[in-house]
């Protein structure tokens, strides 16, 4: 300010009433230009005049920085340099001792030093309000100021930018599934065309909207409630309703230990697999937790998994090989809680100890033994078998069951000689024609000759003993030369005959005893006729 001068305020109410009321003579002051506007820092030449011819005083009051560039007789240009804001300029004479003022209207425009969309929510629930806030430091002048919220290149609202500093515009929407991934920014416009310039338009980085969907039900968790140390189970957890379903980050543990999930998603669900294995160090009871996490929230559920060791029962035999008609003790034993049952075994209160008693034979070569052991975890019924086998020596056997001890077959057919032997250890068995020493042919299926027929030896031998059987071969076949047919045809003639002789001859008895009875009859009739009578 010019030392001495008056306060700006009185100076425009001195320059409103120069300009209502001319001084003497019609002396007015004035300015050029009344009116401008200029961009933040500029300079402007302002010139003050005035109509009064007399000596006078003439100036400019303004707290800007200002220089004199050139004056008249009745006129003055200042400079006015690095203008930074709003000003008015006052152009001031005295003539005659009597004032007057002419007010100038500066304006400073000024670009938005900052354009910045609000950081958006890290997630954003679909179906609520987001709120949009553009923040705007600085931009002049502001009634010429617009902020323009987009989403993409869809704009959302447009508002005037207020006098804070610095201003904040806000633009409500509601959050949708579409919205997931869009870019939202902010866009100021200074639009100073009313003032013969241009439109000045600036925008912020654009900010990247991630929207979710968490459904209220907790996820579906399947799994074993019981699990053997140093076995595997497979657990699934399942949840529909998600979205963007991938991503969505799941977490399967068992106490504290995580596990390697495998992650199936489908459109709007995921499918979280893991194989647990049971430890000896987590035995006992163990929550299996499945936890889905997506957009800052998580819903959980957990299963109870009790841990165990149940090793298989311990079945011995006394002797698990022996010979015929020994004496072999059968036992089973379990660990203490278990309930065991051997087959075989007589029956006994519940418990994990059963045995038996047996005098093995030969039918019990090959049995096996059966043992199951039962435990109760976590109200669960888990089982264990052992099976063992027992082995019985005995000596061979070849009866007529396993080896018939006549065959007859017709010649030419195809036949197979079936004779088994048995024991243990299995014998070897050896069929020689009684005759020459032969070997018959077992087990193989061949065509029948007539040279095979005859009577055999058949042995079964072993370590524990020896056992034979006679076995008979017949053949049937017939002969094809005259030398053996005519034979044959003789023995029928002389056999035809033989019954014809045979048949008369019984047939003459007949006759001679039939002749015999009527003579005697006759007899009889004429004895009867010569008697005489005898007296009364």
């Amino acid at each position: 300010m010019v030392p001495g001068a008056a306060h700006p305020a009185l100076l425009a109410l001195l320059a409103l009433l120069g300009a209502l009321l001319p001084g003497p003579g019609g002396a007015q002051t004035s300015v050029q230009p009344q009116k401008a506007i200029i961009s933040r820092g500029a300079s402007i030449m302002v010139n003050c005049s005035t109509s009064c011819d007399q000596h006078t005083m003439l100036g400019l009051e303004t707290q800007l920085a200002k220089r004199e560039v050139d004056h008249g007789k009745n006129w003055k240009i200042f400079e006015l340099s690095d203008v930074q804001k709003d000003s008015f300029p006052i152009c001031y004479s005295s003539c005659l001792g009597n004032q007057s003022s002419a007010l100038m209207n500066l304006t400073v425009y000024l670009f938005p030093e900052r354009v910045e969309l609000a950081p958006l929510p890290l997630w954003q629930p679909v179906g609520e309000n987001l709120t949009l806030r553009c923040m705007v430091s600085r931009g002049a002048p502001r009634d010429h100021l617009t902020v323009v919220l987009l989403r993409e290149e869809e704009e959302l609202g447009r508002q005037s930018v207020g006098d804070g500093e610095p201003a904040e515009v806000t633009v409500t929407v509601l959050a949708s599934r579409d919205e997931h991934g869009a870019n939202f920014s902010c866009h100021t416009e200074l639009d100073l065309r009313s003032q013969g310039l241009g439109l000045f338009q600036n925008s912020s980085a654009p900010r990247k909207l991630r929207t979710f969907v968490l459904p209220t039900t907790n996820p579906h968790l399947a799994t074993y409630p019981v699990l053997e140390v140093g076995t595997q189970c497979l657990v699934s957890c399942t949840l529909y309703g998600l979205f963007p379903v991938s991503e969505a980050e799941v977490h399967l543990a068992l106490g504290g230990r995580r596990l390697q999930t495998t992650i199936t998603y489908n459109e709007y669900s995921l499918l979280a697999k893991a194989l647990v294995e049971g430890k000896v160090e987590e035995e006992g009871v163990q929550y299996l937790t499945c936890a889905v996490n997506l957009g800052g929230q998580s819903r959980r559920s957990s299963e109870n998994v009790t841990i165990y060791s149940f090793p298989a029962p311990n079945l011995t035999l006394s002797q698990p090989e022996v010979s015929e008609w020994t004496t072999v003790n059968v036992e089973c034993e379990a660990q203490v809680g278990a309930v065991v049952m051997l087959n075989g075994a007589p029956a006994r209160p519940p418990g994990p100890r059963a045995q038996l008693q047996l005098n093995a034979s030969a039918e019990d070569n090959g049995r096996s033994f059966f043992c199951s052991a039962a435990l109760a975890v976590a109200e669960q019924v888990v089982h264990k078998n052992q099976t063992r086998e027992l082995r019985v020596l005995y000596g061979p056997r070849l009866n007529e069951r396993d080896c018939l001890g006549n065959w007859t077959w017709q010649e030419g057919s195809q036949q197979t000689l079936r004779c088994q032997a048995w024991g243990n250890p299995t014998p070897k068995l050896n069929c020689s024609r009684k005759e020459d020493g032969a070997l018959l042919p077992i087990g193989d299926l061949r065509p029948v000759k007539r040279e095979v027929a005859g009577t055999y030896q058949c042995r079964a031998t072993s370590t524990r003993g020896e056992v034979t059987r006679e076995v008979v071969v017949n053949v049937i076949y017939h002969q094809n030369n005259m030398a053996i047919v005519i034979p044959v045809a003789s023995v029928i003639i002389l056999g035809t005959l033989a019954a014809a002789v045979y048949i008369y001859n019984c047939q003459r008895k007949i006759q001679k005893y039939e002749l015999q009875k009527t003579r005697k009859a006759q007899e009889e009739a004429a004895m009867k006729l010569t008697t005489p009578a005898t007296p009364p």
